[in-house]
C-alpha cells in the first residue's frame, strides 16, 4: 500500500499495480475513453476499468497479450502501433497510452504524432537510459547495460530506440506538443522533485510519465 500511495500522491487505487501504472491511471479523467496500445496483459485497462470506469480499449501485438486480455473480459485487438494507428479516427478517444512500449516502435515519432491525432491527451511511460546507473555500466564495464527497468541483453532485446527524458522533451517540442505533466520516478519509486531541472531527472530518474497535449 505504502507504494501506492508514493507513486501517486493522492488516495491509492491499488496496491500490486506498477508504479508507472498507477501514475498513469491518476492522469486519466473518471469516464474517460481510453486507448491503449501495447497494452500487454491487460494490467492497465483492467487498473482503469475498475478504479476510473473508463470505456477502456486496448491494441496489442502479441496474440499471447491479446488472448490473456479477452480471458479478462476486456476490449482488446491485435495490431501494430508502428502500422495500425493510422487506421484510427481524429479524435477518437480522450486519452491514448504508451505505456513502456516506445522504446519498441520502429517510428517513436510517428506513433506519437498518431496518438496526438486519434486522442485528446497522450500518456507515455517510458525507461530513462540517461540514468546514472546506465552510464556508470557503460564508462566501467564498456558494455550494454541491463538494469530492472531495461532487464534484457543486447541481443535478444526488443527495444530498439533508446532515449532519456532529455530526448523525449525534444521529441515533444519537435511535433509541437504541449508537456501537461510529467513525473520522474527514482529506483525507489519515489517522484523526483517537480522543479528540478531537466537535467536532474535525466540523471536520478529510471523512468518517466508524461501527459501530453496537443497544441491548437
Amino acid at each position: 500500500m505504502a507504494e501506492a500511495q508514493r507513486a501517486t500522491g493522492n488516495d491509492p487505487v491499488r496496491a500490486d499495480a506498477r508504479v508507472d501504472l498507477l501514475l498513469i491511471a491518476n492522469m486519466v479523467q473518471q469516464n474517460a475513453r481510453v486507448l491503449d496500445v501495447g497494452c500487454g496483459d491487460g494490467a492497465l485497462l483492467r487498473l482503469l476499468a475498475e478504479t476510473r470506469g473508463v470505456d477502456a480499449r486496448g491494441m496489442e501485438l502479441s496474440q499471447r497479450g491479446v488472448n490473456d486480455c479477452v480471458a479478462k473480459g476486456l476490449s482488446v485487438i491485435q495490431g501494430d502501433a508502428d502500422i495500425d494507428l493510422v487506421d484510427y479516427p481524429d479524435d477518437g478517444f480522450d486519452y491514448v497510452i504508451l505505456s513502456q512500449t516506445l522504446q519498441a516502435t520502429r517510428h517513436p515519432r510517428r506513433v506519437l504524432e498518431h496518438m496526438l491525432r486519434i486522442g485528446r491527451h497522450a500518456i507515455v511511460s517510458f525507461p530513462n537510459f540517461g540514468h546514472w546507473r546506465i552510464r556508470t555500466q557503460l564508462m566501467f564495464r564498456g558494455r550494454m547495460p541491463v538494469t530492472e527497468n531495461l532487464s534484457y541483453t543486447w541481443y535478444d532485446t526488443p527495444n530498439i530506440h533508446f532515449c532519456t527524458i532529455r530526448d523525449f522533451v525534444g521529441l515533444t517540442k519537435d511535433i509541437d506538443a504541449k508537456i501537461e505533466r510529467a513525473v520522474a520516478l527514482n529506483r525507489y519509486g519515489y517522484p523526483i522533485r517537480v522543479n528540478a531541472p531537466w537535467w536532474v531527472w535525466n540523471m536520478f530518474g529510471e523512468q518517466a510519465v508524461f501527459l501530453l497535449t496537443r497544441r491548437d
